[in-house]
Formats: C-alpha cells, structure tokens, sequence
C-alpha cells in the first residue's frame, strides 16, 4: 500500500487531518487503530514551537493558540502517555526577565495539561542568548533519555549553543548512550533543529548534525521527530525517518519557495491554517509509527 493509499484510507475512515505512515513491517491502519491500543502499544503528543510572547499580525491569536491545543489535548477520547514540547516555548527577547517571564507563562499554561508526563525541549528563542540558563531554572535538563514500553527515547540540545551545533560534549553523551542499546533497539529521537541539511540559509540546519546520524546509523530502528521548520515535512537519511511537527503561531514557507524566512500571512477566511500538533502512535514489536496530524481549530 502506497503512502498515498494509506493517508486516502485513514481520511475516508474518519481520521481528521494529514496522516503519514513510516516504519518497517505491516502498515498500522485506521482498523488497528480504531479497535484500541494493544496493551504494549501507546501514543504520545508532540506540540511545537509555541512561541508565547509573539505579538503580530500572522497570528492576531498568539494568547489563544496555545491554549487552544492544550484544551484539544485534553478533549482526545484517549488519554496520551505522555506529551513533549519540542521547543521555541517563547518568543525571544533579550531581556532576561521577560525571558523567565514568558517562561513561567508558558509553563503555567502546559500545567493545564490533564497527562501527567510531560517532557520539554528548548529551542534557539529560548536558550540561544543565554545557553540555556532560563529554561533550566523552569524545566531542567537540555539533552536526557528515558524508556517507555520497550523504547529508547533521546533529547537532544542543538540550541543553546549559539553556532547551532550539539558539540562535542555532548556527541560523547550519544555516543555513550548508543553503545549500551542493541542494533535492533527501537529508538526515537527528538530535536529542535533538523539533524539534516534542509536549508541552511534559513538556519535550517545542525552543523553537526550528521555527527549525530552517523552514530545512530548503525542502529536499524530509529525516528527523528523534530520542529523549528514549522510545517510538516518528512525526510529520510538512509533507514532513519525525519518527521518535522507543525507549529501552533505561524506557519513558514516551504524551503527555498521564496527570498526571505517570513511567516505566512494569516486568512482570515481559514484562520489556524497551518498549525497544529500530531498524535503518534507506536506500536512497540514492530517500530512503526502512525502520525496523525491534528489542526487548531476555533475554541
């Protein structure tokens, strides 16, 4: 079944939004999941570049928008096991105590979300002018792991660095943490910048990125999910697909479509077209994945 034939079967069956299908074995379809998860399979929510603090005319709702999704989050039937953040939470400033002001906003309004696990990646407006020191005071950690029913998760910083890049250090962590997982080890990665070269000139990049796929390479189960781009997009380098999430602000152009990195306008005749979270469920034995791309929609 093509990938076309798979986003066309998931629309007629009802599922709202853009689907894309990508893993290895058997495809999940809407049957699978319409009948429930089995009981090692589970989804999470990935939520992108929220930018709180924007003020501007291509979203005259940037104090709605992210309120919005976490009352979608919430309204799903079922219940993620977790949800994650993958970073620009705030808009940038150079001003420090706006900064941690719009930290705490943003933070208080993620509290609103019913699942209790919640994860959180920064992105370069929130950590790239002071390496990251205010999003630790809020939320920890830049780059950790964690498992959940048979898989390896990764979070990987390539914004506080002010070169876009993840650094040695920290390639030595990923190092580290690759030679303790098995060749067949279901991995999933997330980011903010793309670890592949998009497009540069717009910052769509991570200058060591390919460091990072290379030591994931060997490694015949692994997902990239990732943001910063704000709009979906999917990639491929090698076995390793690259899925970038929608943002809930302002959509970008498609690469190199036009001179300059400006967001699109706003319609008010279709006002949210372009932003949105996804669902991703994952069905453990066979490391597939099935994204379901879900837009914001008036309250």
């Amino acid at each position: 079944m093509s990938t076309f034939d798979r986003r066309q079967f998931m629309q007629l069956a009802g599922v709202g939004g853009v689907v894309f299908v990508t893993g290895i074995g058997k495809p999940v379809l809407a049957a699978d999941a319409a009948s429930g998860l089995a009981p090692e399979d589970f989804f999470f929510v990935q939520l992108s570049d929220c930018h709180w603090g924007f003020e501007g005319p291509p979203n005259p709702d940037a104090r709605g928008t992210l309120p919005k999704a976490v009352a979608a989050v919430n309204a799903l039937a079922q219940a993620p096991d977790f949800v994650i953040f993958t970073g620009d939470l705030t808009h940038t400033t150079d001003d420090p105590r706006e900064r941690r002001k719009r930290l705490a906003e943003f933070r208080d309004i993620a509290a609103g979300l019913k699942v209790k696990t919640v994860y959180f990646i920064p992105g370069e407006h929130d950590a790239a002018l002071d390496n990251g020191k205010a999003f630790k005071e809020f939320f920890g950690a830049m780059n950790y792991t964690f498992d959940h029913k048979g898989l390896h998760f990764i979070v990987l910083d390539n914004v506080s660095d002010p070169g876009a890049q993840l650094g040695d250090a920290q390639l030595t962590w990923l190092a580290d943490d690759m030679k303790k997982q098995t060749q067949d080890a279901r991995i999933v990665v997330f980011a903010h910048r793309p670890l592949f070269d998009l497009y540069p000139q717009w910052d769509w990049a991570t200058r060591d990125g390919a460091k990072a796929v290379d030591l994931l390479m060997p490694h015949t189960n692994v997902t990239v999910f990732y943001g910063h781009i704000h709009q979906e997009h999917h990639h491929m380098t090698g076995h390793i697909a690259h899925h970038s999430a929608k943002s809930l602000i302002f959509a970008l152009p498609v690469p190199g479509s036009q001179p300059k990195r400006t967001p699109l306008p706003w319609d008010p005749a279709q006002p949210y077209r372009g932003l949105g979270f996804r669902e991703v469920t994952a069905e453990t034995k066979t490391a597939e994945y099935l994204i379901v791309e879900l837009p914001v929609q008036k309250a």
